[in-house]
């Protein structure tokens, strides 16, 4: 099977150096069988950074000596984007497709083979597409999956292709566990949204009077929301365990998952010039009964990051944070529609796109990981 998409989407893939990847995907089959050893996914051939070097910053995202070339890239594939695919039809062994927002998932038996496309989602809608987004988003989920396997085993079994995932197949617990360490943010479930409404306990958290903008949090917080099929809804961890969602030893373990994952994710994001904000992680049950990391992890589309260095001083004077995920682009949409209710959503500008995938590409695999994608 993983042969039958290496080729998958070849004249839109950046060039790039990965290490062989050194487990294969196992033949299918109808016995539940558990890999105890240690996974090693594709690693991003890495250029590490000099100590020397200036501050992380949008402007010089924007001064980068490969933008030019790397934008001409983008826009030459703004309309040769990989938006959908049906490998059920062709691939022998998948038996069904779920269209997700932004992964196409396929059913192998034992095994699920995701498909992450460069669909871009906010508002629980699909905006646009963005070049080269899902090659970023899957490798840089293989590169966290890979690196936080001390805090949590996962689900991956290997990456035939820069845009596939094979993962275990698990029981997926139908709650995502969004976890934030400041008040931000502009959709209808975000914590900034629902506290300037006067909502001073969320999900279980309750809030201080008196918290502005951007504000960080004293601690970090879960704020869990149920998967529902168009429009997540926040839920408190007693109503999870009313409801059936979880089991309480389940929903115990798994949110101090979350949380750990979390301070792991800022510390290394602050070690790399930026600060994660928020984000979200999905966890499912292995046969064995394991509690697994699955989806994907601290992306630029599950998370939120900002620029480290000069996030306090524009705090302080009342401006928005250098953002280097797709609130930009989120913000354009809110002020040109209602990206909730109007029935058709007007084109994203060329120019946005170009940008997003811009920052997708450069800045989250390049500057983050300390690597370069382009070659």
């Amino acid at each position: 099977m993983a042969q039958c998409i290496r080729t998958l989407n070849p004249s839109k893939i950046l060039k790039v150096e990965l290490s062989p990847i050194n487990q294969t995907f196992p033949p299918l089959s109808s016995s539940c069988k558990t890999t105890p050893k240690r996974k090693k996914f594709p690693t991003i051939s890495a250029s590490i950074m000099s100590s020397q070097q200036p501050p992380l910053s949008l402007e010089a995202l924007t001064s980068s000596d490969h933008r030019d070339e790397v934008m001409g890239a983008i826009r030459s594939s703004l309309y040769n984007c990989l938006s959908e695919t049906n490998l059920h039809l062709t691939v022998p062994g998948l038996k069904s497709k779920t269209r997700g927002k932004v992964r196409d998932i396929y059913d192998g038996g034992d095994y699920l083979v995701l498909v992450t496309t460069d669909r871009q989602s906010a508002f629980d809608r699909i905006l646009a597409s963005i070049p080269f987004k899902g090659q970023v988003l899957n490798e840089t989920s293989l590169w966290w999956f890979n690196n936080t396997q001390h805090i949590t085993p996962n689900a991956i079994v290997s990456a035939p292709d820069k845009n596939v995932t094979i993962a275990k197949k698990c029981s997926v617990f139908p709650v995502e566990f969004v976890v934030r360490g400041y008040v931000t943010g502009s959709t209808d479930t975000s914590l900034w949204t629902v506290y300037k409404s006067g909502v001073r306990n969320y999900c279980g958290n309750v809030l201080p009077n008196g918290l502005v903008k951007n504000q960080r949090l004293s601690t970090n917080i879960l704020t869990p929301t149920t998967k529902a099929a168009d429009h997540d809804v926040p839920v408190t961890p007693q109503e999870i365990i009313q409801r059936g969602l979880m089991s309480q030893a389940d929903y115990d373990e798994a949110s101090r998952k979350a949380l750990s994952l979390f301070a792991y994710g800022q510390r290394v994001a602050l070690e790399h010039g930026l600060i994660l904000v928020d984000t979200k992680y999905e966890f499912g049950k292995g046969c064995d009964g394991t509690v697994l990391l699955i989806d994907e992890v601290h992306t630029p589309d599950s998370s939120r990051y900002w620029i480290a260095h000069s996030y306090e001083e524009r705090f302080q004077n009342g401006l928005e944070p250098e953002n280097v995920d797709k609130e930009f682009l989120r913000l354009w949409f809110k002020d040109h529609c209602n990206p909730y209710d109007d029935e058709v959503l007007p084109d994203a500008p060329e120019e946005l796109v170009s940008e997003l995938a811009w920052r997708y590409v450069f800045h989250v695999i390049c500057t983050f990981l300390n690597s370069c994608l382009i070659k």
